[in-house]
């Protein structure tokens, strides 16, 4: 995991993702899910490429049930924009860096 890309929790989401002045893009994932394994470096290149812009955080939903529940989550890699503490996208499974750059671009 990049430096830049930080793991939260149930305990942690609302500080870290609620709570946060910048923009955050959250990584619904497990450790056994092929797609969110092929998504990881592309969430690295564009957490060095929004630093300081976007804040990227994992949520490993085997070790936290009840965050990913409360956002109703069926799917992984679930990726979710939140600014200002509100949900504003969702992308469900793999997506391509340009299209997830997009994405980004237009939330921020």
């Amino acid at each position: 995991m990049a430096e830049g890309i930080k793991e939260v929790s149930d305990a942690t989401f609302d500080a870290e993702v609620i709570q946060s002045e910048t923009p955050v893009l959250v990584d619904f994932w497990a450790p056994w899910c092929g797609p969110c394994k092929a998504i990881a470096p592309v969430l690295e290149a564009i957490s060095k490429e929004f630093e300081g812009r976007l804040k990227i955080v994992k949520c490993n939903v085997d070790d936290n049930p009840s965050t990913p529940s409360s956002y109703g989550i069926r799917a992984i890699p679930t990726l979710i924009f939140f600014k200002g503490g509100e949900k504003v996208e969702q992308i469900v499974g793999m997506v391509d860096k340009s299209k997830l750059e997009q994405s980004i671009k237009n939330n921020l």
